[in-house]
């Protein structure tokens, strides 16, 4: 997922499809923060999927008719949640790039930002839970990021399992420097086309999976989908790199004035129209095809607000605050969520009433610890390690 603060870079004064002017002023620095408030109703759809997956470690509701009714109703925003991330993750790098970076300065920061979070929040899951039935082998891959490279679904979403995404995503960071530095060099009129190509190869995935692999395996979920086609189409880190690497692009035309932006009201409701499509297609469709459009659309219309000054209920201080705490609240929501299921007994359940009460403690509970990861751990370490020492030595 997308991590950073969206706190500088380069923007042009205007949105549209015409070539920037000759005489234009310099591009100014430009706070992003509506894309820094976007990030927490994204991690809260994922919140939302895990919340009524019905497998044991999870569920809290009785009725069996109003769990898969819930279950089915929040089924694609986990994927939508995540897409959503991985765009952005894309997007806000660029926006933000140094000119003057080097690639070892970015890595460094990268994991200052990223490893430490997910370390704590390892520890914690095997400690709490995830020791009883994972394997030294499954754990230590998960250490190591490296869970997301084998076709075995218990395995991509062991220890805890959201943090799979952020081994993706580690994927995307070793290779963003060479990415950003080829793209470059696209001329800023033919962006349009490498975007249209991007969306295609993103909307193929899925046929290409579905022809590619054998259907047998069910995922447990029980959707239209054997584990190696979900594993290829929805977390194989190259394949994913698609969705990355589009959001570098849409920033990239952003910058050069490419871009038609058709407003974050339309992107909404493109993207709401998009969710309702995901009902009515093949699983694996319904994971980031359909909505893969509407995601950049309204990821490129928040950042055109910015620029233009234009106003965003995302750009409010409280949504920018729950924005930059959304990296630890979705690392920790699976565990706080794992963690009460297997406190009160797995043979406990609740009505609707009682599950949504629950959940909500859940979700307040998560905001509190996700505000002391940020506070205590995430922040003290990108202040005293995200700058070269040396750097600092010789500025000062």
């Amino acid at each position: 997922m997308a991590t950073d603060q969206i706190s500088t870079g380069s923007a042009p004064t205007r949105s549209r499809t015409a070539p920037p002017r000759t005489d234009a002023p310099p591009p100014r620095t430009t706070r992003l923060d509506s894309l820094t408030g976007l990030r927490f109703p994204a991690a809260l759809l994922v919140f939302a999927h895990h919340a009524f997956l019905p497998i044991p470690p999870l569920r809290l509701l009785a009725d069996d008719a109003t769990e898969y009714r819930l279950a089915s109703w929040f089924t694609q925003a986990g994927g939508l949640g995540v897409t959503f991330f991985f765009v952005l993750s894309g997007f806000v790098l660029t926006w933000s790039a140094r000119d003057r970076d080097t690639t070892t300065g970015f890595w460094r920061r990268r994991f200052v930002k990223i490893y430490p979070n997910y370390v704590v929040t390892w520890a914690l899951a095997l400690s709490l839970f995830a020791l009883y039935y994972t394997s030294a082998g499954v754990a230590v891959a998960n250490l190591f990021m490296v869970q997301v490279w084998w076709p075995e679904y218990m395995t991509n979403f062991s220890v805890n399992a959201p943090s799979w995404s952020l081994a993706v995503e580690a994927v995307f960071y070793l290779c963003f420097p060479a990415l950003l530095a080829a793209f470059r060099r696209i001329d800023p009129e033919r962006l349009k086309y490498w975007i249209g190509g991007t969306i295609a190869a993103v909307v193929a995935t899925p046929a290409l999976a579905y022809a590619l692999f054998p259907s047998g395996d069910r995922i447990p979920s029980g959707h239209d989908s054997s584990v190696s086609q979900y594993w290829f189409s929805y977390v194989l880190p190259p394949v994913r790199m698609a969705d990355f690497a589009l959001g570098i692009l849409v920033a990239l035309a952003v910058k050069h004035g490419r871009w038609r932006n058709i407003g974050m009201l339309w992107s909404s409701l493109l993207l709401a129209a998009g969710y309702w499509l995901t009902f009515h297609v093949p699983y694996l469709y319904g994971q980031r095809a359909v909505l893969i459009v509407p995601i950049v659309l309204l990821i490129a219309a928040a950042a055109s607000a910015d620029v233009e000054g234009r106003p965003s209920v995302f750009r409010h201080r409280a949504m920018v605050w729950l924005g930059e705490i959304s990296f630890a609240f979705y690392l920790l929501h699976y565990i706080t969520m794992c963690s009460l299921r297997w406190a009160l007994g797995e043979e406990q359940m609740y009505s609707l009433p009682v599950t949504l009460a629950l959940l909500a403690g859940v979700g307040a509970l998560t905001l509190l610890m996700s505000w002391g990861l940020f506070a205590w751990v995430e922040t003290p370490l990108v202040r005293r390690f995200g700058r070269s020492r040396r750097r600092t030595k010789t500025a000062g």
